[in-house]
């Protein structure tokens, strides 16, 4: 994972953070809650960014995200992503509150990429997917058919 030759799309994982990555695997998302403040944040921190708490606990999310912006890359030279594009490259609102980057993936993005359109639009619903335990998402309702191929 990380750096070490086997791609540049998961970070390395460490004791803190498997929890995370164990539950991706599973195909759940999880935030983490503050209970100072009662804020969702995300990246996962052992404090809270808001009110620096250090009680934090981890927080199974609703897989539910607004599409903040986005945008397509049409060339990556880093590991697996140049085989990958063109992607959507995404920031999304999770419905908890945190801001996430992520990739959208629609069986669209050609169309995207050709600027077209392809649908996606700032604010639009979306949904967590797992692409081999990295959370991705795509719209709301959307086909699973066009995710599991975009999967690979």
């Amino acid at each position: 994972m990380g750096t070490d030759g086997n791609g540049f799309d998961i970070p390395e994982i460490d004791a803190f953070t498997r929890v995370y990555w164990d539950a991706a695997a599973e195909g759940r998302l999880l935030v983490r809650r503050c209970g100072g403040c009662g804020r969702a944040h995300h990246y996962p921190r052992e404090f809270c960014p808001h009110c620096w708490s250090e009680d934090v606990t981890w927080e199974t999310a609703s897989g539910l995200a607004t599409l903040y912006t986005w945008s397509v890359v049409h060339r990556n030279d880093l590991p697996p992503f140049g085989e990958r594009t063109p992607y959507v490259a995404a920031v999304v609102d999770l419905d908890e509150g945190p801001r996430m980057m992520t990739e959208v993936v629609t069986e669209v993005v050609t169309e995207v990429a050709d600027g077209v359109g392809g649908g996606l639009r700032v604010g639009m619903g979306l949904e967590v997917a797992f692409r081999e335990g990295v959370p991705i998402f795509r719209p709301r309702g959307g086909s699973r058919t066009a995710v599991r191929a975009s999967m690979g």
